[in-house]
């Protein structure tokens, strides 16, 4: 079962930001998809699901949002790299 999600917004708003109704709404959910994955709530692929793409596809457009695909930090580099 797949549950719908609804949001109001002006009706204005895609024509502000320069864009058809049907391309600020996927943006939308991308923008959605991409900042869950990024908090770490959602993997790449349930990211993936939820915007009905496969998995390579998501990973590769992180880079668009400004995402990492790995988000380590310098610690735990160093301790990678000690370790290897």
């Amino acid at each position: 079962m797949s549950l719908q999600l609804t949001i109001n917004y002006p009706e204005t708003l895609p024509d502000a930001v320069g864009k058809t109704r049907e391309q600020f709404e996927q943006e939308s959910k991308w923008a959605m998809a991409v900042k869950l994955y990024e908090m770490k709530r959602l993997s790449s692929g349930m990211a993936a699901a939820l915007l009905e793409v496969d998995r390579v596809t998501f990973i590769l457009k992180l880079g668009e949002y400004g995402v990492p695909l790995i988000d380590l930090s310098e610690e735990e580099l160093l301790s990678d790299i000690e370790n290897a």
